[in-house]
């Protein structure tokens, strides 16, 4: 068995192996062969299919955030309401306490 390979026999290598590449390519078809015009025009639908779901997706997200916002802010508008309504009760409070004492006389 002869493992020793000279400067001759690497170079038909090479040329064997670049004529067998070259062949591939040649057996490929060309851009105007109709499967690859038909695998052109599947990928292009997929793409625009692609796009539109992408956009409808943006689309939905953006609702959901318009939506998220108004909720939040009718949210922070109950509690600015509620946190009105306590200080209000215990302004009341307050006044009905001060005002049997006023009408009080402090002289008996």
């Amino acid at each position: 068995m002869k493992n020793i390979d000279n400067f001759q026999d690497r170079q038909k290598t090479a040329v064997a192996a670049k004529a067998r590449m070259l062949a591939k390519l040649a057996a490929r078809p060309g851009a105007d062969d109709p499967a690859v015009i038909a695998r052109a025009m599947e990928r292009r639908t997929i793409d625009e299919a692609r796009k539109a779901r992408q956009a409808e997706r943006q689309k939905a997200e953006a609702a959901k955030e318009k939506a998220r916002q108004e909720a939040d802010a009718q949210e922070a508008a109950a509690d600015k309401a509620s946190a009105k309504a306590r200080r209000d009760a215990r302004y009341a409070a307050r006044k009905l306490r001060a005002e049997p004492s006023a009408g009080r006389s402090s002289i008996r």
